[in-house]
């Protein structure tokens, strides 16, 4: 259920469909399998410390898990900011939720991201 290799994560990044907020940046493309795969960016330049990357990270990765039949088909990467810090675990969850249904209809508009 993850991207694991550069090729995949390249492949998201060359014609994806995007969401972003001042938080969070969610690109989505077509996978051509019957799941959906997450790859994750949080940088260590926007979030200094490693406890709170990996908060962020977890966060991410069960909003994912609740919303995966709604991604199915699509491999999505998240890219985090330095705002995401501040925010508190209800307003994650909320973010993530409308970026999964707007990368979601997107791509099912256009057919192929």
């Amino acid at each position: 259920m993850r991207l694991l290799s550069a090729r995949d994560y390249e492949r998201v990044f060359q014609q994806p469909q995007k969401s972003s907020s001042k938080a969070l940046t969610v690109l989505a493309r077509q996978s051509g399998q019957g799941l959906a795969r997450l790859g994750l960016a949080i940088p260590r330049k926007q979030i200094r410390r490693a406890v709170e990357r990996n908060r962020i990270k977890r966060l991410i990765r069960e909003s994912f898990r609740r919303h995966q039949d709604l991604l199915r088909g699509l491999d999505v990467v998240v890219i985090g900011r330095s705002d995401l810090m501040k925010k508190n675990t209800q307003w994650v969850f909320e973010n993530l939720e409308n970026h999964w249904r707007q990368v979601s209809q997107r791509c099912k508009r256009n057919g192929a991201c």
